[in-house]
C-alpha cells in the first residue's frame, strides 16, 4: 500500500528529500505521493522515511493504493532498473 499526504500537513519540506523514489512533490497546497513511486521505502529503509519525519504525523497508508509486500518489492526493482 503506497502512502498519502492529508490535508494536516503544513508544508514543512522535510519529507521531500528523504524519498528515495522521489515520490514526493510539492502539489497545488500541499506536498503529494505519487502511488506509482512509493514503495513504503521497501528495498530501502525498514520503515517509510517519510513518516519518520514528518512533525504532524499526516503520511498514513493510503487505503486507495492496496499492495502486498512483495507487489512493493516489485515495484522498487522496476524503479531502481533491478526487474
Amino acid at each position: 500500500m503506497s502512502l498519502i499526504i492529508t490535508d494536516d500537513c503544513i508544508n514543512c519540506d522535510v519529507c521531500e528529500p528523504e524519498c528515495p523514489n522521489s515520490a514526493i512533490s510539492q502539489g497545488e497546497e500541499i506536498y503529494e505521493i505519487d502511488p506509482n513511486l512509493c514503495t513504503e521505502c521497501v528495498g530501502h529503509y525498514d520503515e517509510p522515511q517519510c513518516q519518520q519525519v514528518c512533525p504532524v504525523d499526516c503520511i498514513p497508508l493510503d487505503p486507495n493504493n492496496v499492495e502486498s509486500q512483495e507487489e512493493l518489492m516489485e515495484k522498487y526493482k522496476i524503479i531502481t532498473g533491478q526487474a
